[in-house]
């Protein structure tokens, strides 16, 4: 019950600060309300359907989706883009990450799972719409320093839990030859926390790129000629974007080596993350489950991501 209360009571505090703030922020226009309704419900419906989403996943999602929305079309069609996209590569081949892993699951998520890749991005996404209102903006951290900011650290959540979901997810099937862990760069079974390899570098840099991408393109359509006029050049978005992925992907694979246990079942010869009698150790401890890890590099991710932005697009202005 105190789920469902703290967030009609967010989202109620939400449309009040919005609506009456007295600092030149438009108020929330019913159509956006309804979008920011609409398209949550609609994605969550799909995501039941095909069971990417369990009932307590769906929940969530439309929670996170509907701040997302109403804060700004590309953090909505970015988190958009993440699930759907990642979505299809946790499906990929999960007959055989199951006899990899004994607690791989079938690509359902439930609420732990979105909260841990979406709650930082929607956390952020509410302090945009308490700075910058509802809507879009181009990235200018000249003119706009605080929005801009803002808008990079919630790409950089995103992007971080995109590549990662890429990078395991991919990584961990693909290639013919067994991952690395990150910490000694000795072999290791495929399915380890921690392990990585050149497919599953390369494919966090792709989850990050197609966040990055769908964040810009839908910025192009729907910010204002007026400011485009004024602004400087955008591309950076895709570049900030992948290597948010990249950087998210090595910071998770470094935690999951060192917080997160894993062993081998001799019964099974699957991938365990807690010790047993007939666990063979392979690496970390265990502090941290894969949630956690999730959560705590998307904050980690959110609070660099601005800082490379910040340096790409000072370095483009000098250039």
């Amino acid at each position: 019950m105190l789920l469902p209360f703290s967030v009609i009571l967010l989202l109620s505090n939400i449309f009040i600060y919005s609506s009456y703030r007295g600092q030149g922020v438009e108020p929330i226009s019913p159509f956006r309300w309804i979008l920011s309704f609409m398209i949550p419900l609609l994605i969550c419906k799909w995501g039941l359907h095909k069971k990417h989403l369990s009932p307590s996943g769906a929940a969530a999602a439309f929670a996170v989706g509907f701040i997302m929305t109403l804060s700004s079309y590309c953090f909505m069609t970015s988190m958009i883009i993440f699930f759907l996209a990642g979505s299809i590569v946790t499906k990929w081949r999960s007959t055989e990450k199951r006899k990899l892993e004994f607690n791989c699951n079938d690509g359902q998520r439930n609420w732990v799972q979105v909260v841990c890749n979406g709650g930082v991005a929607a956390q952020l996404a509410v302090i945009y719409l308490i700075d910058a209102g509802s809507g879009e903006h181009y990235v200018d951290f000249q003119q706009y320093f605080s929005t801009s900011w803002i808008s990079m650290s919630v790409l950089g959540a995103v992007a971080c839990s995109s590549g990662d979901t890429f990078a395991s997810e991919i990584g961990s099937i693909a290639g013919s030859k067994s991952p690395w862990l990150i910490t000694s760069f000795k072999h290791v079974p495929r399915g380890t926390n921690g392990g990585i390899s050149v497919v599953g570098t390369l494919s966090s840099v792709l989850g990050g790129f197609v966040v990055g991408l769908t964040f810009f393109v839908t910025q192009y359509l729907s910010v204002s000629d007026k400011m485009v006029s004024d602004a400087p050049e955008q591309w950076p978005i895709i570049v900030t974007a992948s290597l948010a992925g990249f950087i998210g992907s090595i910071i998770d694979s470094l935690f999951g080596a060192t917080l997160q246990y894993s062993g081998i079942s001799k019964r099974t010869g699957c991938i365990v993350e807690a010790p047993g009698e007939d666990v063979i150790h392979i690496s970390g401890y265990p502090l941290l489950n894969n949630h956690g890890v999730n959560l705590l590099s998307s904050l980690i991710l959110c609070l660099l991501t601005p800082q490379f932005a910040l340096m790409i697009w000072n370095h483009i202005a000098k250039s």
